[in-house]
Protein backbone atom coordinates (compact mmCIF):
# COMPACT_ATOMS: atom_id res chain seq x y z
CA UNK A 1 0.00 0.00 0.00
CA UNK A 2 0.88 3.48 -0.70
CA UNK A 3 0.78 6.23 1.85
CA UNK A 4 0.36 9.84 0.54
CA UNK A 5 0.93 12.48 3.25
CA UNK A 6 -1.77 14.86 3.10
CA UNK A 7 -1.19 18.46 2.07
CA UNK A 8 -2.87 19.93 6.02
CA UNK A 9 -0.15 20.03 8.22
CA UNK A 10 -0.14 17.79 10.62
CA UNK A 11 -2.64 15.32 9.43
CA UNK A 12 -1.62 11.77 7.26
CA UNK A 13 -4.45 10.38 5.14
CA UNK A 14 -3.93 7.22 3.21
CA UNK A 15 -4.89 7.44 -0.55
CA UNK A 16 -4.08 4.36 -2.28
CA UNK A 17 -4.70 3.30 -6.17
CA UNK A 18 -5.60 0.43 -7.70
CA UNK A 19 -2.79 -1.01 -9.94
CA UNK A 20 0.18 -0.17 -7.25
CA UNK A 21 1.53 -3.72 -7.37
CA UNK A 22 1.03 -4.52 -10.97
CA UNK A 23 3.72 -7.11 -12.30
CA UNK A 24 4.25 -6.31 -16.06
CA UNK A 25 6.57 -8.58 -18.34
CA UNK A 26 9.29 -7.83 -19.66
CA UNK A 27 10.71 -8.68 -23.50
CA UNK A 28 13.55 -10.73 -21.04
CA UNK A 29 10.98 -13.20 -19.42
CA UNK A 30 11.24 -11.42 -16.51
CA UNK A 31 8.24 -9.55 -14.78
CA UNK A 32 8.53 -6.33 -12.64
CA UNK A 33 6.51 -4.20 -10.80
CA UNK A 34 5.17 -1.37 -12.74
CA UNK A 35 5.98 2.40 -12.90
CA UNK A 36 3.39 3.76 -13.98
CA UNK A 37 4.63 7.52 -14.86
CA UNK A 38 1.69 7.90 -17.52
CA UNK A 39 -0.87 9.75 -14.83
CA UNK A 40 -1.24 12.98 -17.10
CA UNK A 41 -2.64 10.68 -19.44
CA UNK A 42 -5.30 9.00 -17.37
CA UNK A 43 -5.13 8.26 -13.83
CA UNK A 44 -5.65 4.83 -11.83
CA UNK A 45 -8.70 4.48 -10.14
CA UNK A 46 -8.38 4.94 -6.21
CA UNK A 47 -9.03 1.93 -3.89
CA UNK A 48 -12.05 4.44 -2.57
CA UNK A 49 -13.42 5.11 -5.43
CA UNK A 50 -13.82 1.33 -6.98
CA UNK A 51 -15.24 0.18 -3.61
CA UNK A 52 -17.38 3.55 -4.16
CA UNK A 53 -18.38 2.09 -7.43
CA UNK A 54 -18.68 -1.36 -6.30
CA UNK A 55 -21.33 -0.50 -3.15
CA UNK A 56 -23.58 1.26 -5.40
CA UNK A 57 -23.80 -1.52 -8.66
CA UNK A 58 -26.60 -3.60 -6.95
CA UNK A 59 -28.74 -0.44 -6.25
CA UNK A 60 -27.71 0.52 -10.05
CA UNK A 61 -31.13 1.68 -12.06
CA UNK A 62 -32.10 4.64 -14.14
CA UNK A 63 -32.55 8.38 -12.17
CA UNK A 64 -34.76 11.58 -12.23
CA UNK A 65 -38.38 9.46 -13.18
CA UNK A 66 -38.23 5.67 -11.55
CA UNK A 67 -40.32 5.62 -8.49
CA UNK A 68 -38.56 1.90 -7.79
CA UNK A 69 -36.22 1.86 -4.49
CA UNK A 70 -33.23 1.71 -6.49
CA UNK A 71 -33.74 4.64 -8.73
CA UNK A 72 -34.45 6.78 -5.55
CA UNK A 73 -31.35 5.64 -4.26
CA UNK A 74 -29.24 6.63 -7.82
CA UNK A 75 -31.45 9.73 -8.30
CA UNK A 76 -30.02 10.87 -4.70
CA UNK A 77 -26.31 9.83 -5.32
CA UNK A 78 -25.88 11.36 -9.08
CA UNK A 79 -27.16 15.21 -7.63
CA UNK A 80 -25.56 14.33 -4.30
CA UNK A 81 -22.41 14.18 -6.54
CA UNK A 82 -23.20 17.52 -8.36
CA UNK A 83 -23.03 19.31 -4.97
CA UNK A 84 -20.02 17.75 -3.67
CA UNK A 85 -17.96 18.75 -7.49
CA UNK A 86 -19.15 22.28 -6.88
CA UNK A 87 -17.46 21.92 -3.64
CA UNK A 88 -14.57 20.16 -4.62
CA UNK A 89 -14.01 23.40 -7.03
CA UNK A 90 -15.44 26.25 -4.88
CA UNK A 91 -18.26 26.45 -6.70
CA UNK A 92 -20.25 29.78 -5.72
CA UNK A 93 -23.88 29.07 -4.91
CA UNK A 94 -25.47 30.14 -7.96
CA UNK A 95 -22.93 27.91 -10.02
CA UNK A 96 -23.98 24.95 -12.07
CA UNK A 97 -22.06 21.52 -12.40
CA UNK A 98 -23.02 19.72 -15.65
CA UNK A 99 -21.97 16.17 -15.94
CA UNK A 100 -19.78 15.56 -19.10
CA UNK A 101 -17.50 12.73 -20.53
CA UNK A 102 -14.38 14.37 -19.56
CA UNK A 103 -12.79 17.89 -20.02
CA UNK A 104 -12.92 17.59 -24.17
CA UNK A 105 -16.31 17.30 -23.75
CA UNK A 106 -17.01 20.07 -21.46
CA UNK A 107 -15.04 22.63 -23.47
CA UNK A 108 -17.34 21.43 -26.45
CA UNK A 109 -20.36 22.07 -24.12
CA UNK A 110 -19.18 25.60 -23.32
CA UNK A 111 -18.04 26.51 -26.76
CA UNK A 112 -22.05 26.33 -27.94
CA UNK A 113 -22.78 28.72 -25.23
CA UNK A 114 -20.19 31.27 -25.64
CA UNK A 115 -22.10 34.25 -27.27
CA UNK A 116 -18.72 35.77 -28.85
CA UNK A 117 -15.17 35.24 -29.65
CA UNK A 118 -13.05 33.27 -27.93
CA UNK A 119 -9.38 33.68 -27.06
CA UNK A 120 -6.97 31.49 -26.29
CA UNK A 121 -2.78 30.65 -25.90
CA UNK A 122 -0.69 28.41 -28.29
CA UNK A 123 0.24 26.39 -25.53
CA UNK A 124 -2.87 24.44 -24.90
CA UNK A 125 -4.14 21.35 -24.83
CA UNK A 126 -6.34 20.47 -28.53
CA UNK A 127 -9.44 20.08 -26.27
CA UNK A 128 -8.69 23.66 -25.18
CA UNK A 129 -7.25 24.96 -28.57
CA UNK A 130 -9.92 23.56 -31.16
CA UNK A 131 -13.18 23.85 -29.48
CA UNK A 132 -13.79 27.64 -29.60
CA UNK A 133 -14.46 28.43 -33.31
CA UNK A 134 -14.00 32.12 -33.90
CA UNK A 135 -10.92 34.06 -31.87
CA UNK A 136 -7.61 34.69 -31.98
CA UNK A 137 -5.04 32.22 -30.87
CA UNK A 138 -2.40 34.00 -28.96
CA UNK A 139 1.25 33.07 -29.36
CA UNK A 140 2.53 32.66 -25.57
CA UNK A 141 5.34 35.28 -25.18
CA UNK A 142 8.91 33.57 -24.02
CA UNK A 143 8.69 34.36 -20.30
CA UNK A 144 5.33 34.54 -18.14
CA UNK A 145 5.41 38.62 -17.42
CA UNK A 146 5.43 39.30 -21.28
CA UNK A 147 2.47 36.41 -21.83
CA UNK A 148 0.46 37.98 -18.86
CA UNK A 149 1.03 41.78 -20.71
CA UNK A 150 0.43 40.55 -24.03
CA UNK A 151 -2.57 39.47 -22.86
CA UNK A 152 -3.85 42.30 -21.22
CA UNK A 153 -3.27 43.72 -24.43
CA UNK A 154 -5.54 41.47 -26.67
CA UNK A 155 -7.98 41.02 -24.45
CA UNK A 156 -8.49 45.06 -24.77
CA UNK A 157 -7.82 44.78 -28.25
CA UNK A 158 -10.10 42.24 -29.42
CA UNK A 159 -12.49 42.41 -26.52
CA UNK A 160 -13.50 38.54 -26.31
CA UNK A 161 -16.58 37.06 -24.97
CA UNK A 162 -14.38 34.23 -23.09
CA UNK A 163 -10.51 33.44 -22.80
CA UNK A 164 -9.57 30.13 -22.46
CA UNK A 165 -6.56 29.10 -20.58
CA UNK A 166 -5.18 26.10 -19.08
CA UNK A 167 -4.35 25.37 -15.42
CA UNK A 168 -1.39 23.50 -15.72
CA UNK A 169 0.33 22.60 -19.03
CA UNK A 170 -0.46 18.95 -20.03
CA UNK A 171 3.39 19.15 -21.77
CA UNK A 172 5.73 21.11 -18.99
CA UNK A 173 3.13 20.80 -16.09
CA UNK A 174 3.73 24.66 -15.55
CA UNK A 175 1.11 26.68 -13.94
CA UNK A 176 0.01 30.42 -14.76
CA UNK A 177 -1.35 32.87 -11.92
CA UNK A 178 -4.93 32.41 -12.57
CA UNK A 179 -5.76 34.94 -10.30
CA UNK A 180 -4.26 37.62 -11.78
CA UNK A 181 -5.26 36.27 -15.38
CA UNK A 182 -9.17 36.40 -14.45
CA UNK A 183 -8.48 39.82 -13.35
CA UNK A 184 -7.07 41.01 -16.77
CA UNK A 185 -10.09 38.97 -18.53
CA UNK A 186 -12.59 40.75 -15.93
CA UNK A 187 -11.30 44.17 -16.57
CA UNK A 188 -12.05 43.74 -20.44
CA UNK A 189 -15.55 42.30 -20.11
CA UNK A 190 -14.33 39.03 -20.75
CA UNK A 191 -15.31 35.69 -19.00
CA UNK A 192 -12.31 32.74 -18.28
CA UNK A 193 -12.68 29.17 -18.69
CA UNK A 194 -9.96 26.83 -17.41
CA UNK A 195 -8.53 23.85 -18.89
CA UNK A 196 -8.28 22.27 -15.05
CA UNK A 197 -7.49 18.82 -16.56
CA UNK A 198 -4.29 19.01 -15.44
CA UNK A 199 -4.52 20.96 -12.21
CA UNK A 200 -7.18 19.62 -10.45
CA UNK A 201 -5.69 16.38 -9.68
CA UNK A 202 -2.36 18.39 -8.03
CA UNK A 203 -3.71 21.79 -6.70
CA UNK A 204 -6.68 23.22 -5.01
CA UNK A 205 -8.98 24.64 -7.45
CA UNK A 206 -11.48 27.64 -6.21
CA UNK A 207 -13.38 29.03 -8.49
CA UNK A 208 -15.18 31.62 -5.91
CA UNK A 209 -11.55 32.73 -4.34
CA UNK A 210 -9.93 33.57 -7.83
CA UNK A 211 -13.29 34.72 -9.65
CA UNK A 212 -12.90 32.10 -12.65
CA UNK A 213 -16.33 32.06 -14.10
CA UNK A 214 -15.87 28.34 -15.80
CA UNK A 215 -13.68 25.30 -14.93
CA UNK A 216 -13.73 21.96 -17.00
CA UNK A 217 -11.98 18.49 -15.76
CA UNK A 218 -12.45 15.02 -16.03
CA UNK A 219 -12.55 12.15 -13.80
CA UNK A 220 -10.23 9.53 -15.43
CA UNK A 221 -7.05 12.21 -14.42
CA UNK A 222 -8.64 12.19 -10.81
CA UNK A 223 -8.12 8.95 -9.99
CA UNK A 224 -12.09 8.16 -11.09
CA UNK A 225 -11.90 6.67 -14.74
CA UNK A 226 -15.22 5.50 -15.13
CA UNK A 227 -16.43 8.08 -17.83
CA UNK A 228 -17.55 11.44 -16.20
CA UNK A 229 -15.96 14.70 -16.28
CA UNK A 230 -17.10 18.15 -15.30
CA UNK A 231 -18.09 21.92 -16.24
CA UNK A 232 -18.48 24.25 -13.47
CA UNK A 233 -19.53 27.70 -13.99
CA UNK A 234 -21.77 30.60 -14.05
CA UNK A 235 -25.44 29.29 -15.08
CA UNK A 236 -26.68 32.28 -17.42
CA UNK A 237 -25.07 31.36 -20.31
CA UNK A 238 -25.90 27.66 -19.96
CA UNK A 239 -29.53 28.23 -19.01
CA UNK A 240 -29.85 30.35 -22.55
CA UNK A 241 -27.89 28.12 -25.15
CA UNK A 242 -29.08 25.56 -27.45
CA UNK A 243 -29.02 21.99 -25.66
CA UNK A 244 -25.59 20.02 -26.09
CA UNK A 245 -27.58 17.26 -27.00
CA UNK A 246 -31.48 17.27 -27.95
CA UNK A 247 -33.26 14.30 -26.15
CA UNK A 248 -34.91 12.57 -23.23
CA UNK A 249 -34.08 14.47 -19.88
CA UNK A 250 -33.99 17.74 -21.12
CA UNK A 251 -37.44 19.13 -21.54
CA UNK A 252 -39.93 20.48 -19.64
CA UNK A 253 -42.63 19.17 -22.49
CA UNK A 254 -42.78 19.08 -26.35
CA UNK A 255 -46.51 19.56 -27.51
CA UNK A 256 -47.75 16.77 -30.33
CA UNK A 257 -46.85 17.51 -33.52
CA UNK A 258 -49.78 20.39 -35.11
CA UNK A 259 -51.00 19.78 -39.25
CA UNK A 260 -47.30 21.22 -40.49
CA UNK A 261 -45.43 18.63 -38.46
CA UNK A 262 -43.92 21.26 -36.15
CA UNK A 263 -43.77 20.01 -32.31
CA UNK A 264 -42.99 23.26 -29.71
CA UNK A 265 -40.26 22.54 -26.59
CA UNK A 266 -39.44 23.60 -23.49
CA UNK A 267 -36.02 22.76 -22.49
CA UNK A 268 -35.23 22.05 -18.65
CA UNK A 269 -32.62 24.83 -17.60
CA UNK A 270 -29.44 23.51 -16.81
CA UNK A 271 -28.33 21.32 -15.62
CA UNK A 272 -30.33 18.86 -17.33
CA UNK A 273 -30.62 21.03 -20.41
CA UNK A 274 -27.02 19.78 -21.73
CA UNK A 275 -27.13 16.23 -20.32
CA UNK A 276 -30.21 14.71 -22.03
CA UNK A 277 -29.87 11.11 -21.92
CA UNK A 278 -29.27 8.49 -19.34
CA UNK A 279 -26.82 9.74 -16.89
CA UNK A 280 -23.63 8.14 -16.63
CA UNK A 281 -24.60 7.75 -12.55
CA UNK A 282 -21.51 5.46 -11.35
CA UNK A 283 -19.30 7.97 -13.63
CA UNK A 284 -20.96 10.56 -11.41
CA UNK A 285 -21.06 9.04 -8.70
CA UNK A 286 -17.02 7.54 -8.78
CA UNK A 287 -15.87 11.49 -9.64
CA UNK A 288 -17.57 12.73 -6.62
CA UNK A 289 -15.79 10.07 -4.29
CA UNK A 290 -12.47 10.87 -5.78
CA UNK A 291 -13.70 14.57 -5.31
CA UNK A 292 -14.03 13.89 -1.62
CA UNK A 293 -10.63 11.78 -1.06
CA UNK A 294 -8.35 14.11 -2.89
CA UNK A 295 -8.35 17.26 -0.92
CA UNK A 296 -7.06 15.23 1.93
CA UNK A 297 -4.57 12.83 0.03
CA UNK A 298 -2.87 15.35 -2.04
CA UNK A 299 0.66 16.50 -1.15
CA UNK A 300 2.05 19.15 -3.47
CA UNK A 301 5.40 19.79 -1.52
CA UNK A 302 5.54 15.72 -1.68
CA UNK A 303 5.32 15.72 -5.50
CA UNK A 304 7.34 19.08 -6.15
CA UNK A 305 10.69 16.50 -4.09
CA UNK A 306 9.80 13.59 -6.92
CA UNK A 307 9.67 16.29 -9.95
CA UNK A 308 12.68 17.95 -8.73
CA UNK A 309 14.44 14.76 -8.69
CA UNK A 310 13.73 12.86 -11.61
CA UNK A 311 14.23 16.69 -13.47
CA UNK A 312 17.41 16.80 -11.93
CA UNK A 313 18.71 12.93 -12.95
CA UNK A 314 17.59 13.86 -16.19
CA UNK A 315 19.40 17.15 -17.10
CA UNK A 316 22.50 15.53 -15.42
CA UNK A 317 22.68 12.71 -18.62
CA UNK A 318 24.51 13.75 -21.78
CA UNK A 319 21.85 14.39 -24.29
CA UNK A 320 18.97 14.51 -22.69
CA UNK A 321 16.96 17.86 -22.22
CA UNK A 322 13.75 18.72 -20.45
CA UNK A 323 11.84 20.80 -21.72
CA UNK A 324 9.95 24.14 -20.14
CA UNK A 325 7.86 27.06 -21.82
CA UNK A 326 8.46 29.71 -19.25
CA UNK A 327 12.14 30.17 -17.34
CA UNK A 328 10.23 32.30 -15.13
CA UNK A 329 7.36 30.75 -14.04
CA UNK A 330 7.57 29.53 -10.44
CA UNK A 331 5.03 26.70 -9.84
CA UNK A 332 4.32 23.43 -11.90
CA UNK A 333 2.88 19.79 -11.21
CA UNK A 334 4.46 16.88 -11.02
CA UNK A 335 4.80 16.52 -15.56
CA UNK A 336 8.34 16.23 -16.94
CA UNK A 337 8.83 15.83 -20.70
CA UNK A 338 12.01 15.42 -22.31
CA UNK A 339 14.14 13.92 -25.49
CA UNK A 340 16.90 12.18 -25.97
CA UNK A 341 19.47 12.87 -28.92
CA UNK A 342 19.57 10.12 -31.60
CA UNK A 343 17.45 8.48 -30.23
CA UNK A 344 13.11 8.88 -31.23
CA UNK A 345 10.76 9.52 -28.37
CA UNK A 346 8.28 6.30 -29.80
CA UNK A 347 11.30 4.22 -29.51
CA UNK A 348 12.46 5.60 -25.95
CA UNK A 349 9.36 4.69 -24.71
CA UNK A 350 8.99 1.28 -26.23
CA UNK A 351 12.58 0.59 -24.61
CA UNK A 352 11.74 1.63 -21.33
CA UNK A 353 8.39 -0.52 -21.31
CA UNK A 354 9.77 -3.42 -22.60
CA UNK A 355 13.03 -3.75 -21.12
CA UNK A 356 12.06 -1.80 -17.82
CA UNK A 357 8.66 -1.72 -17.11
CA UNK A 358 8.09 1.92 -16.91
CA UNK A 359 4.63 3.54 -18.47
CA UNK A 360 5.11 7.15 -20.04
CA UNK A 361 4.25 8.72 -23.12
CA UNK A 362 5.40 10.01 -26.02
CA UNK A 363 4.96 12.10 -29.05
CA UNK A 364 2.94 15.37 -28.92
CA UNK A 365 0.42 15.18 -26.20
CA UNK A 366 -2.29 16.90 -28.67
CA UNK A 367 -0.68 20.07 -28.28
CA UNK A 368 1.13 20.29 -31.64
CA UNK A 369 1.84 23.85 -31.83
CA UNK A 370 3.51 23.87 -28.54
CA UNK A 371 5.88 20.54 -29.37
CA UNK A 372 6.32 22.07 -32.74
CA UNK A 373 8.25 25.22 -30.73
CA UNK A 374 9.73 23.21 -27.67
CA UNK A 375 10.62 19.73 -29.31
CA UNK A 376 13.64 20.38 -31.61
CA UNK A 377 13.21 17.16 -32.81
CA UNK A 378 12.78 15.70 -36.56
CA UNK A 379 8.94 15.02 -36.03
CA UNK A 380 8.29 17.45 -32.49
CA UNK A 381 8.04 14.64 -30.53
CA UNK A 382 8.91 14.03 -26.92
CA UNK A 383 8.88 11.55 -23.73
CA UNK A 384 6.24 12.29 -21.06
CA UNK A 385 6.54 11.21 -17.50
CA UNK A 386 4.05 12.06 -15.38
CA UNK A 387 3.66 11.71 -11.33
CA UNK A 388 1.44 11.44 -8.93
CA UNK A 389 -0.42 9.73 -6.19
CA UNK A 390 1.14 5.66 -5.72
CA UNK A 391 4.53 7.37 -7.47
CA UNK A 392 7.40 6.75 -5.63
CA UNK A 393 10.75 7.88 -5.20
CA UNK A 394 11.63 3.62 -6.69
CA UNK A 395 10.04 4.76 -9.48
CA UNK A 396 12.01 8.09 -10.29
CA UNK A 397 15.10 6.52 -9.66
CA UNK A 398 14.39 3.72 -12.01
CA UNK A 399 13.48 5.84 -15.03
CA UNK A 400 16.24 8.02 -14.47
CA UNK A 401 18.45 5.08 -14.49
CA UNK A 402 16.62 3.50 -17.14
CA UNK A 403 17.57 6.76 -19.34
CA UNK A 404 21.22 6.46 -18.54
CA UNK A 405 21.07 3.31 -19.54
CA UNK A 406 19.89 3.65 -22.97
CA UNK A 407 22.29 6.89 -23.57
CA UNK A 408 25.41 4.89 -22.18
CA UNK A 409 25.45 1.87 -23.53
CA UNK A 410 22.02 1.41 -25.88
CA UNK A 411 18.76 -0.29 -25.94
CA UNK A 412 19.53 -4.11 -25.06
CA UNK A 413 16.75 -4.93 -27.60
CA UNK A 414 15.61 -4.73 -31.20
CA UNK A 415 12.90 -2.00 -32.12
CA UNK A 416 10.88 -1.22 -35.01
CA UNK A 417 7.99 0.83 -36.09
CA UNK A 418 5.17 -1.63 -36.31
CA UNK A 419 1.52 -0.51 -37.40
CA UNK A 420 2.70 3.14 -36.86
CA UNK A 421 4.16 2.72 -33.32
CA UNK A 422 7.38 1.79 -32.13
CA UNK A 423 8.01 -1.87 -30.70
CA UNK A 424 10.46 -4.53 -29.54
CA UNK A 425 11.04 -6.77 -32.19
CA UNK A 426 10.32 -9.48 -31.35
CA UNK A 427 7.87 -8.57 -28.71
CA UNK A 428 7.56 -12.07 -26.47
CA UNK A 429 5.21 -10.20 -24.34
CA UNK A 430 1.74 -11.59 -23.45
CA UNK A 431 -0.25 -8.65 -24.50
CA UNK A 432 -3.96 -10.22 -23.97
CA UNK A 433 -3.57 -11.19 -20.01
CA UNK A 434 -7.68 -10.36 -19.71
CA UNK A 435 -8.05 -13.59 -22.52
CA UNK A 436 -10.21 -11.35 -24.86
CA UNK A 437 -8.59 -11.54 -27.80
CA UNK A 438 -6.16 -8.67 -29.39
CA UNK A 439 -7.91 -6.27 -31.95
CA UNK A 440 -8.27 -6.40 -35.40
CA UNK A 441 -9.02 -2.98 -36.59
CA UNK A 442 -6.78 -0.32 -37.67
CA UNK A 443 -3.60 0.57 -36.54
CA UNK A 444 -3.34 2.19 -33.11
CA UNK A 445 -2.36 6.40 -33.36
CA UNK A 446 1.57 7.20 -33.87
CA UNK A 447 3.47 9.81 -32.88
CA UNK A 448 1.33 12.60 -34.53
CA UNK A 449 -1.74 12.32 -31.77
Amino acid sequence: MTTVLSARPGVCTPATVTGVDLRVPLVTGEHVRYANLDLAASAPALTAVADHVAALLPYYASVHRGAGYASQVCTAVLERARETVGRFVGARADDVVVFTRNTTDALNLLAGCVPGPVLRLDVEHHANLLAWGPGRVLRAAATVEQTLADLRYALLADRPALLAVTGASNVTGELLPLDEITALAHAAGARVVVDAAQLAPHRNVDIAATGIDYVALSGHKLYAPYGAGALVGRRDWLDVATPYLAGGGAVHAVTAPDEGGATEVSWAPAPHRHEAGTPNVLGAAALAEACRVLPGALDPAHEAALLHRLETGLDALPGVRTLRIWPDSTDRVAVCTFVVDGHPAGRVAAYLSAEHGIGVRDGKFCAHPLLSRLAGTPDDCAVRASLGLGTTVDDVDRLVDAVEWLVTDGPGWDYAVVDGRWSPVPDPRETDPLGIGSPTGAALPGCGH
